[in-house]
């Protein structure tokens, strides 16, 4: 019986790329596979077509002397694959490669026996002051450091790892079933293709021990509540000589008594005297850097007014500029009078004018007025 035409059989043009090859095997492998069709010769004779044609025409080599000389390229010793060299372990296999990784139909080598260790984190609270101009400090960490004893190899002293007599060094082992070839990792080396024999006292062949280390940490000035950071190879340190993991610093601003930080501005409510803020005056008020700056309040000054002293907040990150400070004033209102304060306020307010002195409260129960006067029309 002549054989069908490879294209034909995957169902391809024979100008189709790679990867239009591959995705129409995929489709027919699936739909024809023995394992889907249970006692159906047909299905299994189909299936066993499909991947001798995609066996050949996914090799450029192969699929160049088929275009050529069609099935006489792979008779007669020329070439053609053999049962053990097509079907799943070569065809299907490829596509399991994609879809299953490290598990199915493998051609990956061992892994690598020694392992990165953790990234670690430390929480560091600092205050508004000190993120304003930065802090050289030292933080205590609690990690696993390179064992000493075995120089982090893992092995006693004299000895070293030898190869995996289960997997003979290759860190994974194979069993067929079937069609199937299922490889998955070795349980003896756990992937890694070496054993420790003898391993070391000190850390039981893991190559690190636990151990607490004191590190210097460098904050630069306008770092920000929940700021990160890195101090690359400074984590736990991987089992036998792998690379050390990183440390990362994690920053929280403690709250100010006095200051409230808005990025790179602060804030700052102060208290004004009412007699300042009716007649005007000066006021000195302090800044984050420990220094203090005066305020000139212009006479009627009310409360919740804001003034804005350019250059005095929070310390620019990576720049040597600076935000701006807002002062909002609240007018205090006197307490605990003496008789003759009393006395002097009950003269001033008869002797002013109610609508010149205090504009905003003649404005508003002005616009009172006429509400309930248009609730009477």
């Amino acid at each position: 019986m002549a054989k069908r035409d490879f294209y034909e059989l995957l169902g391809v043009s024979r100008g189709a790329n790679a990867e239009d090859i591959k995705k129409a095997y995929r489709k027919l492998a699936m739909e024809h596979h023995p394992d889907r069709n249970a006692g159906d010769q047909s299905a299994e004779q189909k299936f066993k077509d499909i991947s001798e044609a995609y066996d050949v025409l996914k090799d450029d080599q192969k699929r160049a002397a088929y275009d050529r000389f069609g099935h006489a390229a792979f008779e007669n010793g020329g070439g053609r694959p053999g049962a053990g060299e097509f079907g799943f372990a070569t065809g299907f296999a490829d596509i399991f490669d994609e879809m299953f990784g490290e598990f199915v139909g493998g051609r990956r080598g061992a892994r690598d026996s020694t392992t990165r260790g953790n990234d670690l984190r430390y929480n560091l609270e600092i205050g508004l002051e000190e993120a304003f101009k930065g802090k050289q400090t030292t933080v205590r960490v609690p990690t696993l450091a390179p064992c000493e004893a075995c120089q982090g190899s893992g092995a006693a002293a004299g000895s070293r790892p030898v190869n995996c007599p289960t997997c003979q060094g290759a860190g994974r082992v194979r069993a067929q079933q079937g069609f199937f070839t299922i490889e998955r990792t070795c349980p003896s080396c756990h992937g890694a293709g070496r054993v420790i024999e003898n391993p070391c006292r000190a850390c039981g062949g893991q190559g690190r021990v636990r151990k607490e280390k004191t590190l210097a940490v460098s904050i630069p000035p306008g770092v920000e509540d929940g700021t990160r950071i890195r101090l690359a190879g400074e984590g736990e340190a991987g089992i036998r000589g792998g690379g050390a993991g990183d440390l990362y610093i994690f920053l929280s601003v403690k709250p100010h008594p006095i200051f409230q930080r808005d990025g790179n501005n602060i804030h700052c409510r102060v208290p004004i005297a009412m007699p300042v803020a009716a007649l005007g005056g000066a006021i000195e008020v302090p800044t984050i850097d420990g220094s203090r700056a005066k305020l000139t309040i212009p006479a009627g000054t009310q409360s919740a007014r804001q003034f804005r002293l350019r250059g005095k907040g929070m310390s620019v990150l990576r720049s040597a500029a600076r935000g701006d400070m807002f002062i909002e004033v609240m007018v205090e209102t006197p307490m605990n009078l003496s008789k003759r304060q009393q006395e002097l306020l009950r003269e001033f307010e008869k002797a002013g004018d109610s609508q010149a002195t205090h504009p905003e409260s003649e404005g508003f129960f002005a616009k009172v007025k006429e509400f309930f006067e248009d609730l009477r029309e």
